[in-house]
């Protein structure tokens, strides 16, 4: 595990749980309960089988048989930017990444294609795909079964947002990425990995049966199985693990729910005029920007019944920083680079605004 001690925004998150703890020390003995445990099972659980993926050299095998496919640079960025956009309307968006992320990893070990950028193209990517249906995101889910819409009902009322959104994407993808011929790298440097079939093979067959428990809501007892399979079989998969993001997972969900809950938070949101479809659109964004998109999303359900606006606004609100979604969290953590953060808001930031002009285009 990476050290937490120079982990930017671990250190944000950890001083504002220090100064709200401070500021009201008797919610302290609530804080677990503020933690939604399900989801640090589910992301536990799919932390361990894609790093069982990777371990394995799977992930390596197939990213040279891509290269393989692909001419050029940016064909195999449009590929699998494309890629994570359609797996997040479908598997969701954090999911999605967990498939796309360990992939891309392993093709720009052997090329020069710059990682980092690309899987920030990938979060981007997974944010608009994944706004198309109601089991996209955790804020569609939310929202689909709050307005008791038709399926079809939601994806048409997304779908001319999410296609502008992709094209203007995929636009951008082409010229951030280089036409230039793909080139391997040096043998010697990035040898070939061989594969650990056996670890191979138990990370694919705990997938399905993990994600359909968790589905039924019993991720925690997913997670314990596979964290003791893990143990008996590949111990060194979980030594290697990212345990960091978990304890950033924990602490967004205390310091957002502690936020969310302040007088002072709950007064402003009264003072907004929440019943103006232009106001909620853009609180529904720049909340976003606060807390995330999805306690957004919640928060802004117990004023207004707008589901459409609400669905435009928490959804362009996924762009922007890094706290928008938790999926750029995801994103930026698998990358292993500390600077990431960096690059992901010079791409992330011009693209809130322009997903906030053409949202703003369509609904109003």
């Amino acid at each position: 595990m990476r050290s937490l001690r120079a982990d930017t925004f671990f250190l944000i998150l950890l001083a504002a749980l220090i100064a709200l703890s401070i500021a009201d020390p008797s919610r302290i003995r609530r804080y677990p309960a503020l933690v939604d445990w399900p989801t640090i099972a589910a992301l536990t659980g799919l932390l361990v089988l894609t790093k069982g993926l990777e371990v394995s050299g799977a992930m390596h095998w197939l990213g040279r048989r891509l290269i393989g496919l692909m001419a050029t640079e940016r064909a195999a960025a449009l590929w699998l930017v494309t890629a994570a956009a359609l797996l997040s309307t479908v598997l969701t968006n954090d999911v999605a990444l967990f498939v796309v992320v360990p992939l891309t990893l392993g093709v720009c070990r052997i090329t020069r294609i710059p990682a980092t950028r690309l899987i920030v193209f990938e979060a981007l990517s997974v944010n608009a795909g994944s706004a198309l249906t109601p089991i996209g995101n955790p804020q569609n889910i939310f929202l689909w079964q709050l307005s008791k819409v038709s399926f079809g009902e939601f994806v048409l009322h997304m779908l001319p947002l999410v296609a502008l959104l992709m094209a203007a994407l995929l636009l951008v993808t082409t010229f951030a990425f280089a036409s230039r011929p793909i080139k391997m790298e040096d043998d010697k440097k990035h040898p070939t990995v061989r594969l650990d079939l056996p670890l191979l093979w138990v990370s694919l067959a705990l997938y399905l049966p993990f994600l359909v428990a968790t589905d039924m809501h019993r991720a925690g007892w997913a997670v314990l199985a596979v964290l003791l399979i893990f143990l008996a079989f590949r111990a060194r998969v979980l030594a290697i693990l990212d345990w960091g993001l978990l304890l950033v997972f924990v602490l967004m969900f205390i310091d957002l729910r502690l936020l969310v809950g302040l007088a002072s938070v709950q007064s402003s949101l009264h003072g907004l005029g929440l019943n103006q479809a232009l106001n909620l659109y853009l609180t529904g964004i720049a909340a976003s920007q606060l807390v995330s998109n999805v306690p957004a999303a919640i928060a802004l359900a117990e004023y207004s019944d707008n589901w459409r606006i609400i669905a435009y606004g928490v959804n362009i609100g996924g762009f922007g920083l890094m706290v928008g979604s938790l999926a750029n969290l995801i994103a930026l953590r698998m990358s292993g680079d500390r600077k990431a953060w960096l690059v992901f808001h010079a791409y992330s930031i011009p693209f809130l605004g322009l997903g906030a002009a053409l949202g703003y285009a369509i609904m109003f």
